[in-house]
């Protein structure tokens, strides 16, 4: 193995510079050219490559987003754009491969590897931390701490004002985030896709709290858990509160990563340049408490990771 690459594909998240400053970094201590890849899948098929050396990596471990851009690729998902891409790799002389993303990136990876047999290593990176194989991804623990700054200054108004806040943090399908945010917040309740909910208990519940002398609620839904401002507007109605909306939205998946996400970053970095140096041909790296680990590539997007539920039951348990 001479030549490697690294793209970034799919959504961007805070710690993929980092991660490939770490690739970059460790493949050159090891002998080997990089290739970096522009714009995800979309910039392979249309051959914008180029060298990455030390110094094309430096002072980046701290900036959010991603210095090669990333967009989605649409055409990734036919056959004739795997060959496309399988033939981009071929006419650069790319013997490995490394891609920084999720499971919808890792599943595309997985499809150029059968097409192309050039070797593949995906490193997780997304803040929904909803990649099977990991305890958590890059990204992640920064967008929960992005939240946590924003939500703790809500709740200051929200104990001024006496008034309810529905928070609404992204995960259209997944609520790993809205639960983490929840959690650590305190919120009074946490709504997510893989949980159902009851509006009428809700309304209950902030009534009782009313009674026992509470004045202001926090609610931490996940996007994909329902319609923010129609749950907002009926919550309103239906017990004369004052109800306010805020959606953070995009702004969690920027800004400077946290020391977790970057040491994540340079660890998932170091070890997936080292499967490849291994001969490992479609794999991905995850962490499973303290420990590095290796799984198969398929395992990462076929196998639905599971919500932490008890985690769930100690938040109802602590909002009380």
């Amino acid at each position: 193995m001479q030549r490697i690459g690294v793209v970034t594909a799919g959504g961007d998240a805070p710690g993929m510079n980092a991660a490939i400053r770490s690739i970059v970094r460790t493949a050159i201590f090891n002998g080997l050219e990089v290739a970096g890849v522009e714009r995800g899948y979309a910039g392979l098929m249309e051959g914008q490559i180029h060298s990455l050396d030390i110094r094309s990596v430096s002072g980046i471990i701290n900036r959010g987003g991603t210095i090669l851009k990333t967009t989605r690729c649409e055409e990734m998902k036919t056959s004739q754009g795997i060959q496309k891409a399988a033939h981009a790799l071929k006419a650069h002389k790319i013997d490995g491969l490394i891609v920084i993303g999720g499971d919808g990136s890792f599943r595309g990876a997985s499809e150029l590897y059968q097409a192309s047999k050039v070797p593949v290593i995906g490193v997780p990176a997304t803040i929904d931390n909803d990649v099977a194989g990991t305890d958590t991804t890059i990204g992640f623990d920064t967008a929960v701490n992005t939240a946590l700054f924003t939500i703790d200054r809500i709740r200051d108004t929200a104990t001024s004002h006496e008034r309810v806040f529905v928070v609404e943090v992204m995960g259209r399908k997944r609520g790993f985030l809205a639960l983490a945010v929840g959690f650590a917040e305190g919120a009074e309740f946490i709504l997510v896709p893989e949980i159902k909910f009851n509006l009428g208990s809700i309304y209950e519940k902030l009534e009782h709290g009313r009674e026992r002398g509470k004045t202001s609620e926090i609610i931490v839904m996940a996007e994909g858990a329902g319609n923010s401002s129609l749950i907002a507007e009926q919550m309103r109605k239906k017990t004369g509160y004052d109800v306010r909306l805020t959606i953070l939205g995009h702004a969690l998946r920027g800004g400077p990563p946290t020391a977790m996400s970057r040491i994540l970053a340079n660890q998932f970095g170091v070890y997936a340049v080292d499967l490849l140096l291994k001969g490992a041909e479609k794999n991905m790296i995850g962490i499973k408490g303290q420990q590095m680990v290796s799984v198969d590539l398929d395992d990462s997007w076929k196998r639905r990771k599971n919500l932490n539920k008890h985690l769930y039951r100690f938040a109802e348990i602590l909002s009380a």
